[in-house]
């Protein structure tokens, strides 16, 4: 798949709040994963699909999200970025936020082989 289809599906799969299908569909099993801003005890950078899979657990177990904007794509030849703006209540502390990340990922071989996440969020 080129950058373009993947980005098209991502997108889709993510506005329908399918997250863990996306990843089984279109992550390498080698993905590496960069936060800009990680949670406290949590690594900015994560390697591997089962990791990958774990964040994107926790982030649906301790988030309820009211709503979600995802924007783009915004298509290159080898990577694309998508935006995400959330209005979402922290379950730990009860604290709601809006939240706005733009998502930068990297395709080779037909699958997202890097994502680096960049925030402005009021967290």
């Amino acid at each position: 798949m080129s950058a373009a289809e993947i980005a098209n599906g991502l997108v889709d799969l993510c506005r329908k709040g399918k997250y863990m299908e996306a990843l089984s569909k279109y992550y390498s099993d080698a993905i590496v994963s960069v936060e800009s801003a990680s949670p406290p005890g949590t690594p900015a950078e994560m390697k591997g699909i089962e990791a990958i899979r774990g964040k994107t657990q926790w982030w649906i177990d301790n988030h309820e999200v009211h709503s979600q904007e995802v924007n783009g794509p915004y298509i290159g030849e080898k990577q694309f970025a998508v935006e995400f703006k959330m209005d979402i209540t922290q379950k730990r502390s009860g604290k709601r936020v809006q939240m706005d990340e733009m998502g930068l990922y990297t395709v080779e071989g037909g699958k997202i082989v890097h994502e680096h996440f960049f925030y402005n969020a009021q967290m």
